[in-house]
């Protein structure tokens, strides 16, 4: 698993985090919409940002207060599956 786990020490937020790089904006944009399909499915949204070939996916739970649960590390489990 290449998440990395990030607390901000002065929000107290925490989120785990996963960089992409893909071969182009359509690969890219591709993946996207399998994640934005199973994020649907399980009721979850991942915060991310996209530049031409880069994902960056960060996983936290709102509704726990910005902190990681095992609800997280499950939707990065999956993503993982969907492959690369």
């Amino acid at each position: 698993m290449n998440w990395k786990e990030i607390k901000n020490t002065e929000s107290g937020d925490e989120y785990i985090q996963r960089e992409l790089v893909f071969k182009d904006f359509i690969s890219t944009w591709a993946f996207m919409n399998k994640v934005a399909l199973l994020a649907e499915k399980l009721g979850h949204h991942p915060d991310w940002s996209n530049s031409y070939n880069k994902l960056t996916i960060r996983l936290s739970s709102h509704d726990a207060g910005n902190k990681i649960t095992e609800k997280d590390r499950n939707f990065a489990d999956l993503i993982d599956k969907l492959g690369h």
